[in-house]
């Protein structure tokens, strides 16, 4: 009877631990380039967090997946990660789904403006490498970001290379812009510094890197946002339909900024009804 509880517990903790999410290092001999900053994380506000300077991603297998995996980018200005809301509190919903679901623990740029991109592109050649494993189909990997996630986001939808390009971006409240005129800016600031240029400032303002190669996009927003100009996703939207890219936009009339996975926006199981539905025709 000891043996048959003992083996019962056993299958139980097996079963259990498999449902672990997995973090693994983008880096593990080193990244190629630096953000200068050194020691160790640091934790600003309740799950917000600082100083990255050991990115990785969390990886949340679904247990039947049906191939897809997304990508998230937690937002936070470029200076700090809003990990729960924007990140981890969407696993088990997306897992529900069948999605395999990452979170991204990337870099912050601290004037180094490469050094995110570098870990989101290393994020994706990730997962697809792991593919096999998790079940997921290298077609059907998508990358997701909130704020400042959403343009870390985008700007590898518009900055990809041959092996790194994902396969449909979905976008909340995001950063897209470094035109002074209606972009974040903290965002800019901690991306591209105060005084850029206008090679940078192009270069990171991604309504003008979109191509007909771009993949397909889900935005979603609101329109009282005054954190973010809701004319960022606007404007990158039209650029979108503009190269003949299939994208979607949903403007809501309240909400604010910042408002991730939480139950307090009023508008929640519309935006996440929406990009179910989205996601099951992709």
């Amino acid at each position: 009877m000891k043996k048959f509880i003992l083996s019962v517990m056993l299958v139980a903790a097996t079963s259990l631990f498999a449902q672990k999410p997995i973090e693994l290092p983008l880096w593990p001999n080193g990244a190629p380039n630096s953000n200068g900053l050194k020691g160790a994380e640091q934790e600003k506000e309740k799950n917000r967090i600082s100083n990255v300077t050991y990115p990785t991603i969390t990886v949340y297998p679904a247990k039947k997946c049906n191939g897809k995996a997304i990508i998230m980018c937690p937002g936070g200005a470029y200076s700090r990660l809003a990990m729960d809301h924007e990140g981890y509190d969407m696993a088990s919903w997306f897992n529900n789904q069948g999605i395999t679901y990452v979170v991204l623990k990337y870099r912050l740029p601290n004037g180094h403006s490469d050094v995110p991109l570098s870990d989101a592109k290393k994020a994706i050649s990730l997962v697809r490498q792991h593919a096999a494993e998790w079940g997921v189909d290298i077609h059907k990997v998508g990358i997701m970001g909130a704020s400042a996630g959403g343009h870390l986001a985008s700007t590898l939808a518009t900055h990809f290379t041959a092996d790194t390009r994902p396969d449909f971006q979905i976008l909340l409240y995001p950063v897209i812009t470094m035109d002074k005129t209606y972009t974040h800016n903290g965002s800019r600031q901690n991306l591209i510094g105060n005084n850029p240029g206008k090679f940078l400032e192009t270069l990171y303002s991604n309504e003008l890197m979109v191509t007909p190669e771009t993949p397909k996009a889900f935005i979603a927003l609101s329109s009282d946002d005054n954190s973010v100009p809701p004319l960022n996703g606007v404007n990158y939207y039209l650029a979108l339909l503009k190269n003949k890219v299939s994208a979607t936009i949903h403007i809501y009339p309240t909400g604010g900024h910042g408002w991730g996975f939480r139950d307090n926006f009023v508008y929640k199981r519309q935006w996440t009804e929406e990009l179910e539905k989205w996601l099951s025709e992709q």
